[in-house]
């Protein structure tokens, strides 16, 4: 069970643990509360689009610090550096199969706040270490 609150129109706007005024108590089932969570009410993104979105921003995040050398893919736990190449070989793949607009020419590459990597500087999938395994059947 948890307290809605809602606007003028009966959408509801927030969700709590706890009472707060003017709230109602509803059940986890309810359809305007599973409405509010997974984002179809409006304008309102989902709660899992906000955090696929948040992972990307975290997993460059982690790329740029890597490639400045502010910290070593080994320092974090093996389970964090699993997940991480993981992903990085699942959209490396993706970016295999996709739309090449620079067949037959190389793409430019120029270094600037929006893009720090300019030739020749490491690539993400460059930080994999030699003698890490192929997969994660290995690990076991």
């Amino acid at each position: 069970m948890r307290y809605v609150v809602r606007d003028p129109q009966g959408t509801v706007v927030s969700l709590h643990r706890e009472a707060v005024p003017d709230a109602e108590l509803l059940p986890l089932s309810h359809p305007d509360v599973q409405a509010f969570l997974h984002g179809q009410g409006g304008d309102a993104k989902s709660f899992a689009a906000m955090d696929a979105d948040l992972v990307r921003v975290l997993e460059d995040l982690i790329d740029v610090l890597l490639r400045r050398n502010v910290f070593r893919i080994t320092d974090l736990p093996l389970e964090a550096q699993v997940k991480l190449f993981e992903r990085k070989h699942f959209r490396d793949n993706l970016q295999a199969h996709s739309l090449n607009l620079f067949a037959g020419q190389q793409a430019p590459v120029v270094a600037d706040a929006v893009n720090p990597l300019a030739a020749g500087d490491v690539v993400p999938s460059d930080l994999v270490p030699l003698d890490w395994p192929a997969s994660r059947d290995t690990l076991r």
